[in-house]
């Protein structure tokens, strides 16, 4: 398997490859402008030293050193000496051709090698046209040259006047140009060298944190945190992985209190039962008394069917597996058919039920999950209303959702216990003190299903006189 690179690596080698493209691209882009701005100026150049030469011969014309013609010895030399001046003075080479392209007067006999002038630039010459050309000029040369010639007529003979600079120079100052690029191109690396590797630092820093974190974390260690710096991106990251951590260090907690609550629960009515069934089996138990107990058992047994039944429900509820079948119908139809299916333990414990009933009041949810959620309630409410205790229904529309309230007297809930008591297995007897029956699941169903539902839930409790459970559905059409 290959080796992976560190996001240092990769970060460097990437800003590396872009500057070095970068660079090189304006090298090139630079070269080509330079050679371009190089070649205009030469041009122009070599033109001006076209208008002297055509001045000086006319001015030597007057002294009857026509160049265009081929002239003796003497004139020759002394028309020489004239065009030397601009050899002197710029290092250009000055000549004349005549019509037929040969050349008649130059400055320099070493660079020539007496070839013709093409016919091809002579007819452009002759066409009013200034010429301009790089190379030998087909032969003229023995090196290479920039040439600049146009058309002249010295006292009625017509010719051609040349200029031509040698192309050494570009090469020059080209390699001259490069040189300079290099080393400010080798400065701005290493200088980027440096920033790129302090910018990798300051990322990879906070990502090496997180990632030991998550190591931590990985191990089982749900207390592992990474710090919250560096740029907003990875400040957010490691907040949120600060946050998952969390999540699951609770879900380790819940976990461990769930277990240790359920061996509880099931602990209890097993013992009872098997000390019961002890009982009558080696004769602690008078054999007239063994019904009473198998009563209790029975009891004991219902009760250890219903933990399981509700552990089962949560999973479902919790996984999705449970289909929500919405519907629209009357709310209070739910709540008359729970308080009558109660209404023998409501008479045994001498509880008054006020504002059940009233105008049709539609919502628009599954209802068996709102009859579930109405059972546990009223069931709790039963069970810690003291005898001649109310029990008490309302719910009106507000907006779009209908706020449902089940109230009932009596000791109510401690407001310490108030935050816990739809948390998984919690009893209400811890803050009421009152009943030790029920699993402690029955309000962690209702906040399951009420949210399934689309609605909300939470108690509120005057400690000692009452408590009330409110929550919300979606209104019906």
């Amino acid at each position: 398997m290959s080796r992976r690179n560190t996001i240092s690596r990769e970060f460097f080698s990437t800003i590396a490859v872009v500057l070095v493209l970068g660079l090189s691209v304006m090298c090139a882009i630079q070269t080509a402008l330079s050679a371009a701005y190089f070649v205009n100026e030469r041009r122009m150049a070599l033109t001006a030293i076209l208008d002297g030469a055509s001045a000086l011969s006319n001015r030597l014309a007057e002294d009857g050193n026509v160049v265009t013609k081929p002239l003796g010895d003497e004139r020759a030399q002394e028309a020489r000496k004239g065009f030397e001046l601009f050899n002197t003075t710029s290092g250009a080479l000055v000549f004349v051709a005549a019509q037929d392209g040969k050349v008649l007067l130059h400055t320099d006999g070493a660079e020539f090698a007496q070839q013709y002038v093409p016919k091809e630039l002579l007819d452009q010459m002759d066409r009013g046209e200034d010429v301009f050309t790089t190379g030998t000029l087909g032969g003229v040369y023995t090196g290479k040259y920039y040439t600049a010639g146009r058309r002249v007529d010295i006292d009625g003979t017509a010719g051609y006047l040349f200029a031509a600079s040698p192309m050494t120079a570009l090469g020059a100052y080209i390699v001259d140009m490069l040189v300079m690029f290099g080393i400010s191109a080798a400065a701005i690396l290493l200088l980027c060298s440096l920033l790129c590797w302090v910018l990798a630092k300051r990322i990879t820093g906070p990502i090496e944190d997180i990632s030991e974190a998550a190591r931590r974390l990985g191990s089982g260690d749900f207390t592992a945190r990474a710090p919250v710096d560096g740029c907003v991106e990875l400040a957010e990251f490691a907040t949120t992985f600060n946050n998952m951590a969390m999540r699951l260090q609770t879900i380790d907690n819940s976990r461990g209190q769930f277990m240790g609550n359920i061996a509880h629960e099931l602990r209890t009515p097993m013992t009872t039962i098997k000390g019961f069934i002890d009982g009558m089996l080696d004769g602690t138990i008078p054999p007239e008394e063994n019904q009473h107990y198998l009563t209790i058992v029975s009891q004991e047994t219902g009760r250890l069917a219903r933990l399981v039944q509700n552990m089962l429900d949560i999973t479902k509820l919790e996984a999705g597996e449970v289909p929500i079948h919405a519907q629209n119908y009357d709310l209070w139809k739910t709540v008359t058919d729970v308080v009558l299916s109660d209404e023998q333990r409501i008479e045994d414990g001498k509880i008054d039920i006020q504002g059940l009933g009233g105008p049709p009041l539609i919502i628009h949810a599954d209802p068996d999950f709102v009859h579930q959620v109405v059972y546990n309630i009223v069931d709790n409410a039963i069970k810690f209303t003291p005898a001649g205790g109310t029990i008490s229904f309302s719910a009106h529309k507000q907006g779009n959702m209908v706020e449902v309230c089940i109230e009932n007297t009596g000791a109510g809930i401690a407001p310490e216990a108030l935050p816990f008591v739809f948390e998984r297995f919690y009893k209400e007897d811890r803050s009421r003190g009152m009943n030790t029956r029920g699993s402690g699941l029955g309000l962690h169903i209702c906040k399951i299903l009420i949210n399934l539902s689309g609605g909300k839930i939470h108690a509120e409790s005057e400690e000692g006189k009452w408590c009330r459970f409110v929550f919300t559905l979606p209104a019906g059409n």
